[in-house]
């Protein structure tokens, strides 16, 4: 419960109609309370800071002027709604986000009627927002919609082809869409002049005054009225960042002081009441008032815990490289080896591993921001002019340039390797950005090579297989680190489509993929199974399986994927194909959506820790208890 003594104001809101009761007046000591909370909160559980903080003072004018939930407020990259889920419902809460059945990180639908929008990958604010919009005008609801963008979002096409809709309709939306600018996207800092103007062209006076002219002269499809509009825009384009907006169609105002709450009241006061579509620039500071947070703000992103006196202090004493270490190192070795080597990523430089590479070969790294589609084409021209492209990413992402894959890559068979990070169960994060799908949706795709490592070793040898094969190839490794083997310096590749045979048992082989095969390495030391570390995906290993297959009574298969269509599935068709009747048992992700919870709480949920995978195995094999009496066992 909070401390209604240190949070006097804060301990009263529950909802914002409780907000709401304030005076004006108190909204900035409202603020400093909800900062100082969310400093307090985050530092004991972790989880997304810098985001949050810079959002304080907008989130609390939004939800003191606007009627939500009946009016619909919708956030982009969802890591900035901490201070939204504060104020609506969850304030005592917020301390268990990202824990089993805790507070989700991002907006959920189905956790609070506040959250009226799911959100997990960036630049969907817009076009959900006005989908709302329409739908409202269809059905004769005056509510209100409100789209909050920023934090980089803006960098997306995605947003830019909501904006084009928006804009160009011939029945204008009543939409508000707030660029919340913190420096990380698209604007420069901004000086006296521009808050000067900002003021300006978001006073009451100054919207009367257009207003009036829109009405004295006619809408934009009349003469006097298009001439006006054009007067406007190109007058305001001289001093502020407007006319892109403007040209789309959009009434644009600011930029603002995003933790001014005079002027942001101000300002949306105003709004509030004009019709059509309409885009309110606020300029914010990532980590606003924690001073480590504001000069590191991509290290103060997301946190675990930290004492907010300290600061997040490192841990001494050597640790197991993950597997984004470990690519970041085969990407210098690479690139060292071959110039022809170029590194893509989708503004995810510090989660992918690319810090070192962008500092050692910056003429060969190419941030394309928040841009997934684009970068997997960017890649595919390169490869047509000679170049070897590495395109970093995480699994979740891939999933938004599916087609540039499909087409731009795996149609035209160009040399392009992709980098899967967060393959696989993912944990805090959710169902948002787990890695479920990427073996289902990699493997049906013509000319793809698939690939997913055991261990820190084998991963450095399937990048080089990748990067040295013909064709698009794919590695596919999981969040954290592996189980701790010494890594090789050569740079050597794998046989490809060899499996390699881990353990020689008796009666049941466990294919495993990736991540799993430690655990079926345990489960096969106690039930003295064969154990088979699969490593391909795509192509499989078909002359050991028809091997294992004429020498087993059944296989079992181990995933970290969704089990419809993914490495399991494969084995089967191969089976299938060669008329051979094996009883098959799939063991990998269920056919739900994963909570979050930390990763070993959601393998475990889904089966796939070593005591559920014997439970599995010894329900459908049951005589797999018993001590191994020969090479055959009656099917299960």
């Amino acid at each position: 419960m909070i401390d209604a003594q240190r949070y006097p104001r804060l301990a009263r809101i529950d909802v914002p109609t409780d907000l709401r009761q304030f005076n004006e007046a108190e909204l900035p000591a409202i603020a400093r309370e909800l900062r100082a909370y969310l400093i307090e909160s985050v530092a004991a559980s972790g989880g997304h800071f810098g985001a949050g903080l810079g959002v304080i003072e907008l989130t609390l004018a939004l939800h003191y002027l606007y009627d939500t939930p009946n009016d619909r407020l919708v956030w982009d990259v969802g890591h900035q709604c901490y201070p939204h889920k504060i104020l609506c419902g969850r304030r005592d809460r917020i301390g268990t986000v990202k824990q089993k059945d805790g507070v989700a990180p991002f907006p959920r639908r189905d956790e609070s009627e506040f959250d009226t929008f799911g959100v997990g990958h960036s630049s969907t604010s817009i076009s959900a927002a006005l989908g709302m919009a329409i739908a409202l005008a269809r059905a004769g609801d005056p509510r209100k919609v409100v789209a909050v963008i920023g934090d980089g979002a803006m960098t997306a096409g995605m947003a830019y082809e909501a904006l084009n809709h928006a804009g160009g309709m011939d029945a204008e939306p009543n939409l508000l869409v707030i660029l919340n600018d913190n420096r990380m996207s698209i604007s420069e800092n901004v000086g006296g002049l521009t808050k000067m103007l900002g003021r300006l062209m978001s006073s009451r006076t100054m919207n009367a005054v257009r207003e009036g002219g829109k009405r004295l002269l006619g809408g934009r499809r009349r003469p006097a009225g298009r001439f006006m509009r054009r007067w406007e825009e190109h007058w305001k384009g001289m001093f502020v960042p407007s006319t892109l907006f403007e040209e789309m169609g959009f009434h644009y105002t600011g930029p603002l002081d995003g933790h001014d709450i005079p002027a942001l009241l101000t300002a949306l006061g105003t709004l509030k009441t004009l019709k059509g579509p309409q885009l309110l620039h606020v300029i914010t500071t990532k980590g606003k008032g924690f001073e480590l947070a504001e000069g590191d703000q991509i290290g103060y992103h997301a946190v675990g815990p930290f004492d907010p006196a300290k600061g997040m202090v490192s841990k001494g004493g050597p640790k197991k490289p993950a597997y984004t270490d470990v690519f970041g190192d085969w990407l210098c070795d690479m690139a060292a080896a071959d110039p022809n080597l170029l590194a893509i990523t989708p503004a995810m430089r510090e989660g992918s591993g690319l810090v070192r590479f962008s500092k050692e070969y910056p003429q060969r790294y190419f941030d394309v921001a928040i841009a997934e589609q684009h970068a997997v084409t960017l890649a595919a021209g390169m490869a047509c002019a000679g170049a070897k492209p590495v395109v970093a990413i995480y699994s979740t992402f891939l999933q938004r340039a599916y087609d540039q894959l499909i087409h731009d890559v795996a149609l035209q068979n160009l040399d392009v390797l992709f980098a899967i990070d967060r393959g696989g169960v993912v944990g805090p994060d959710g169902a948002t950005h787990a890695g479920s799908f990427d073996l289902s949706y990699l493997r049906c795709i013509p000319n793809m090579l698939v690939m997913a490592p055991a261990d820190e070793n084998e991963c450095r040898k399937m990048l080089t297989t990748g990067f040295l094969h013909t064709g698009p190839a794919a590695v596919r490794y999981p969040r954290g680190t592996g189980p701790g083997v010494a890594i090789e310096a050569p740079l050597e590749s794998l046989p490809i489509g060899q499996a390699l045979v881990r353990r020689r048992g008796t009666r049941i082989a466990l294919l495993a993929f990736g991540a799993m095969v430690p655990v079926a390495e345990e489960v096969g030391r106690e039930l003295d199974l064969t154990v088979v570390n699969m490593r391909f995906v795509k192509p499989l290993d078909r002359a050991l399986l028809l091997e294992l297959a004429r020498s087993h009574t059944g296989f079992v298969t181990l995933e970290d994927n969704a089990v419809m269509g993914g490495a399991g599935s494969g084995v089967a068709e191969l089976l299938a194909a060669e008329g051979i009747k094996l009883p098959i048992q799939h063991l990998g992700l269920p056919d739900a959506w994963l909570e979050h919870a930390s990763r070993e709480q959601v393998l475990a949920e889904a089966g796939l820790d070593a005591p559920s995978v014997r439970a599995a195995l010894l329900a459908r094999w049951p005589l797999l208890a018993a001590p191994s009496v020969g090479p055959k066992l009656a099917a299960g």
